[in-house]
Order: C-alpha cells, then structure tokens, then sequence
C-alpha cells in the first residue's frame, strides 16, 4: 500500500485509498480537463498514523460513550480526539515520503484538503465536514496541514453528520489531497442541472471576485447565469453586487489565518464577473464532465491568468423536480429572496446568528433564520421546518443541505435577521422565494398535493416501460430503489475507464486477461445484482480511438485518427479484434450465470454484414438469442434508418435508439462542437423523421424499440411523439425518472380517450 499517489495515478475505483475528493480528481485528469496538479496522502498513511502513534485504542475508548445528541458531551469528545491526533507523532517515513512529494510538485503555494472516504457519493454530500487549508507553504507547514486534515474527521460536526447517516467513525477513513494552489481572481460553482427545480436541460454558473471559499461559504451572493444544457444559450444572467473578496494573505505566518477580506475596486463591485463568451466555455466543460460521469455534476472551478480550471466535481446529491405553480396567495409577502431548495413549509421564526444560539434555540417545527449556516449548524438545521437565509447562492452549504434534508430554503433575503422576529409565524416558499406573513394556506395546499403527486408519480405504471442510462456502479443499488423497469443503457465505458483502467489488449499481451475479465464481471455484476430481476441492457465498449488512448497501454494500440467520432469503433471494431470482444463476452456469461437479467446491446453498427460477423461471435462465445437473454443493436447511424429491415433480418430482439449520435450523423453536426451547439438539436424535422421511421419500422416488425440518447431527458415534448408512435421503452437519465413517468402515463391516458376510427 503506497503512502503518496499522484492524481493521475488515481481513479473512482480507488475511493478507498484516496476519499471521494481524491478520486474525482483523478477522474477528471482522466477525462482531460484541467485540473491544477496534486499528490494525495493516502488513506493507508493515515491508518498506519493511527495505529503506529498508538491513536487507536484512545479512539475507540473516547467513541464508546459517544451521544451525538448531547452537544456539550460531543463537543467535548470531539475535542480531545482532535488534541490526541494533532499531538501524536507521524510515523518519520511517512513525513518523509510527503516532503518528497511537496518538492517534486514545486513547493510554494498548495491547498491541503480533506478527502475522506464516504464523502462526495451520489446519495450523500458530506458538505464541509472536514477542513480545507488554503495557501499552506513550507514543508514544516505542509507536513502540520496533513495532521490537520486528519484531526478534522473528528470535529463535532463530522461525528453529528456520521452518526445521521448511520457510518461507523473508526471504519471511516481519510486521504489528504495536497494541490497546487490557484490564486483565483474569479472562482464559483456549477450545476449541471437546475438543482433548485430539477430542470435537467439547465446549467447554473455561480461567480465571484477572489477565492472561492467566499462562495461556498456563503459569505458573499454570486452571480448566477443560466444556460440552456443542449444549444449553450444563455437563458439568465443574474448579477450580485460584490464589495469584497478574499485573497491571500502573504504577510500572516500561518496557513489558518493565510486568507484576508479585500474591497473589490468600486468600479468592478456592479460589474458582471464572467463575458458571455466564458459562461458559455465554462458550461461546455460542465456538460463534457456530464457526459463522461453520466451523471450531473456539482462542480468547482477557479480562473488563474485567463486560465480556467476545475478543482472538483462530485454528483449531484439531491435533485428535485418542481412544477412551479402560479397559485394566488392571499397572505401578504413580508420579504423574498432567491429560491434555495424546494418546498414550501410554515412555522415559527428563530433568529440566530451562531451555531450555539441555534442549536439551542431552534425546535421542531420553527423556521431557522440566519446571517448563513455552516456544518456545524446541522443539528438545528434537521429541528427546522424551513430555513431563511441573508446571503448564499444555490451551492452554499445552507442550500446544499437543506435540498439534502428536503426543507424550502430562501436564500439572500436582505435584514431578515432583523426585520423577522423570535416568535413570528411565517410561510417559507422556497420555490418562489417569498416569505408570506403568517400561513399562506393556498400555497401550503398546494405543495401538499405536490407531495402527494409525486408519492403516486413513484407508484405509477405505464404500458410504455421506463428505463434509466447508467454507468457507475456507485449508483445502482441507489437508484434501483427508484420507480423504473430496468436499465435501458448500461455504459462499458465507464467501467473499463475507472475501476480497470487497462487497455484491454495490453491485458491479453501480457497474460492477465482473467484479471480483466474478473474486474469487467464485478463492476457488471453490481447492476445485474441491483435491479434482478429487471432486465439491464449492457451496451458492449464503445470507446474511440482517442478514448481507448487514455487507457494504459492506449497509445501501443491506438491509431492516430482526424475524427474518431466516425472512425474505428463499435461493431467493426469487433470483427478486427474479436479477442478483445471476447474478454467481455466472457464477462458477461460470468454475471449471467448468478443473475440471468444481463441483456447485450451492439453499438455503432454499419451494415447489416457486421451486424451478422458480431452475432456469429456472440453465438460462438455461448451466448445466443432466448426466453432470458434478449440481443439489442443501436440505432444511431442513419444506415439503420434507411435499411432498417436489412438489420432486422439478421435477427435480433430489439433496437434502442442512440439520439446522440443519430442526431450527429443525419445533421452533420458535431455534437462536441460548441461552435455549432445551436444546430444539434433532436426535434429538428429531420432528426424526428428518422426517430419516427425506426419507431414504427421496429414495431411493424414485432421488434422491441427503446431510445436512451440524451434527448428524452431534455425534452418532454420528444418523448411525448415517441410514446404517441408507441416506442417500447424509453431510457433516461436518474434526474428525471418521476417526471418522465408522469408525461409518459398522462400521454397513454390522453391517447386512450381518443375514439378510435
């Protein structure tokens, strides 16, 4: 076990060893974005560190009397734990490897951040638990800044937070990321979903003046700009007076007072932080990021010298869809602000401008109205009914957890602290942003048949089956709790990409094919496992050349190629190099044999002749057509359209449609293209008439028909023409299971009154 690894090194399969941070660094490396470098102190430094500085048995005594709900008692344990871990000695080697590690990265200036190994998952934030220090330099500073870190996995907060969401504190570990720092002149946050309403065709840029703690912490309101997920049209522009910002420090000695308040000059204090230009670049990195997780993202980024860098991305832990009702109120609105997160709740206002006063002040029920939160206000924060807030914007802690813990939150709401008062009754609308005078009834009728439309959108079932597109096996025991029918498109990629990491052909030359096989099967085995017996369309791999490249061992295999978008993937690639083929097919029989709900799908098929060459080596490996194991093709090269019964006549069991890359084919867009973002559009004419022609020509025939590009996820009004021709199935992303299950029962009832004639 290595006590330093470099990000690049690192991947999502490695949580373990790196925390959630560090792995999503090294995920984004991967994926070619620009991240400042790294090193991570890993996980197994910090057990040796407990264990050999005799840690542990102090550890588990102070836990064993451990009541999270007695504040005075937590403090106090948190305390000592703190003062135990920041006084034991580090093991010398480990200091040494990281002093070595600091000089290799060029010394200076370096941001030291927790990562521990349960945060940033898809079904939990872990928002702020553990401590960040900006501008550590040194060595002597770097080496404290670690043990810093690792003393933070015990603050009050952690141990609280924890203790909620049911992990065991010694079974928790954590790694450091040590990264080079970025002296930003403008930071912020993005959202690669509306997180507020759930819309899913949305990104949300947040920007500040200076270093981008400001903006996390709430102690500034960002600019907010909106641009439209598909086309990159800014759709809002939303800008917020800055006066100050928060800069380096150079004169302070330590890195815990390492970062000052400055004013903003007057004249850039109104000014709009990012041009046009630099909120549509920064959200085609968003939607890139997006695509390659398959996911929304919650991401970080800084600027530097004109430079723009991501610094973290994790999923998206909460998303909601909110129907935004217009609903006449008549209670009188005493204040509004910026909607945070969803919902509208009544009670009794608290003020607190600390987490003590909080804490002891906020029961259940009342409504918590503050300057903004921090982790340590959480445990008043689950008491509140709603929570109103002077500053913040929609990725400040108080929004990221108050979405967590389904409460409304209205954010920037100017002298609430003072203008509302202890004992007052208000009605919190966190989808509006307005704060109604006593109970605003209409509105808390209206949310409350909201609820209850979304407790009957999880219970309904439709003739049109609902899938969800897939690709990290993080996700599949979460979101196979969720309303659909199975899994329409389980990605290879991703898999193959994160927890191998390995070109498959380097694997067969160097004779560790069961290693590939086996780890391929795992990563399967967890989807197949999750959703039995529903079925889980895995789509064999379909990197590019210039995917597979980043792979190790890629560039021994790879041809250089002008546009791999059309060059030597999918189903020729197969009949080229059937061993490779092979490894999977042996891995999915594998999953097969334990769960027989693991169908195959076949990507990027030219010819029908190909489609029969891959057929012959599915059939050769053991795997053919039956009751339990059905064989899809991908329909997205226009070929498939024109001669769509060519296909069929080879024999298979259904067709899913590929949006993304049909769409990019019949237009002769590329859809990476953020040049041409305005013209990849799935309900131009042309686009819908192949969509049509495969939907009818599929069913004509007796053959299943699905589609799983990203266009059912952006746009209601496709997939209403998809369920009005009688698609099969209809794969979409996780944000918009619900919502996507309502359209899709509201067109069948709709269809069903019309008379037949």
């Amino acid at each position: 076990m290595k006590t330093i690894v470099w990000l690049e090194e690192v991947g999502k399969e490695d949580v373990g060893e790196v925390g959630g941070k560090g792995a999503n660094l090294g995920e984004l490396v991967k994926a070619g974005v620009q991240v400042p470098p790294a090193f991570i102190v890993t996980a197994h430094a910090y057990r040796r560190f407990l264990e050999e500085g005799g840690v542990l048995p102090v550890l588990k005594d102070l836990l064993s009397s451990l009541d999270v709900n007695d504040l005075e008692g937590l403090q106090r344990i948190s305390a000592r734990i703190r003062e135990v871990i920041r006084s034991a000695p580090m093991p010398q080697d480990v200091a040494e490897e990281i002093l070595e590690a600091y000089r290799r990265l060029g010394g200076g200036l370096v941001a030291v951040r927790s990562s521990a190994t349960v945060e940033d998952l898809a079904e939990a934030s872990f928002a702020g638990q553990q401590s960040t220090f900006l501008n550590v330099e040194g060595e002597e500073q770097v080496v404290r800044a670690v043990q810093d870190c690792w003393a933070s996995l015990f603050e009050d907060r952690a141990l609280f937070y924890r203790a909620q969401k049911g992990f065991d504190h010694l079974q928790v570990a954590i790694a450091v990321p040590v990264q080079k720092m970025i002296q930003s002149r403008r930071s912020g946050v993005m959202f690669t979903i509306e997180p507020v309403t759930g819309e899913a065709n949305q990104i949300v840029i947040e920007a500040v003046y200076g270093l981008g703690e400001a903006i996390v912490s709430g102690a500034v309101t960002p600019d907010s700009y909106i641009v439209e997920k598909a086309t990159l049209i800014i759709l809002q522009r939303q800008v917020a007076r800055q006066e100050k910002r928060l800069v380096f420090d150079p004169t302070a000695l330590d890195y815990h007072h390492r970062n000052r308040w400055e004013e903003v000059p007057p004249e850039e204090q109104d000014r709009q932080k990012l041009s046009d230009e630099e909120i549509r670049l920064l959200a085609s990195m968003g939607r890139a990021i997006e695509e390659y997780y398959g996911v929304p993202q919650d991401i970080e980024w800084a600027e530097e010298g004109g430079q723009f860098y991501i610094v973290q991305s994790r999923p998206v832990t909460v998303t909601v869809a909110t129907a935004v009702a217009e609903v006449a109120e008549e209670a009188p609105v005493l204040m509004e602000g910026s909607p945070g997160s969803p919902g509208v709740a009544a009670g009794v206002v608290k003020v607190a401008l600390e987490a003590a006063e909080a804490i002891a002040k906020v029961k259940e029920g009342d409504v918590l109205v503050t300057t903004m939160t921090a982790p340590d206000w959480v445990p008043a924060m689950k008491r509140a009914v709603a929570i109103i807030t002077e500053r913040g914007g929609r990725t400040c802690h108080a929004a990221i957890v108050s979405r967590e813990l389904g409460i409304p939150l209205v954010m920037g709401v100017d002298g609430a602290t003072t203008r509302l008062r202890d004992g007052q009754l208000v009605t919190v609308d966190g989808i509006s942003g307005r704060i109604y005078e006593g109970r605003a009834e209409r509105r808390l009728q209206w949310w409350a048949q909201e609820q209850e439309r979304r407790m009957r959108a999880a219970r309904l079932k439709t003739r049109t089956k609902l899938y969800v597109n897939l690709a990290d096996p993080q996700l599949a025991e979460v979101v196979a709790r969720r309303n659909v029918d199975g899994v329409g498109l389980l990605r290879a990629e991703f898999i193959i990409a994160e927890h191998i990491g390995v070109h498959p052909r380097l694997c067969i030359d160097e004779g560790r094919e069961e290693w590939f096989i086996e780890k391929l099967a795992d990563g399967l085995r967890q989807f197949a496992r999750a959703f039995y017996p529903r079925p889980v369309v895995y789509r064999t791999t379909d990197f590019k050349t210039n995917e597979y490249r980043n792979l190790k061992g890629g560039d021994r295999y790879e041809p250089h190629e002008e546009n791999p978008m059309i060059g030597y993937r999918g189903a020729s690639r197969y009949l080229r190099e059937p061993q490779v083929l092979a490894l999977e097919l042996e891995a999915v029989k594998r999953v097969r044999a334990e769960y027989n709900n693991l169908w195959l799908m076949i990507p990027f098929v030219r010819t029908p002749e190909e489609l029969a060459g891959v057929k012959a080596l599915l059939e050769k490996a053991g795997l053919r057509r039956s009751h339990d194991f059905k064989l899809w093709m991908m329909a997205e090269v226009p070929a498939n359209v024109i001669i769509l019964d060519s296909f069929l006549d080879v024999g298979i069991d259904g067709i899913s449609i590929g949006s993304n890359d049909l769409t990019q084919l019949v237009l002769g867009v590329d859809r990476d293209s953020a040049l041409l973002a305005a013209e990849f559009d799935e309900r131009n004419l042309a686009v819908m008439e192949a969509l049509r022609i495969l939907v009818q020509g599929a069913l004509r025939r007796g053959v299943t028909v699905s589609i799983c590009g990203q266009a059912p996820s952006d746009f209601p009004e496709l997939t209403r023409k998809l369920v009005e021709w009688g698609i099969t199935s209809i794969s979409v992303n996780p944000d918009v299971i619900d919502q996507t299950r309502e359209l899709i029962a509201q067109v069948e009832r709709e269809l069903a009154s019309i008379p037949v004639r």
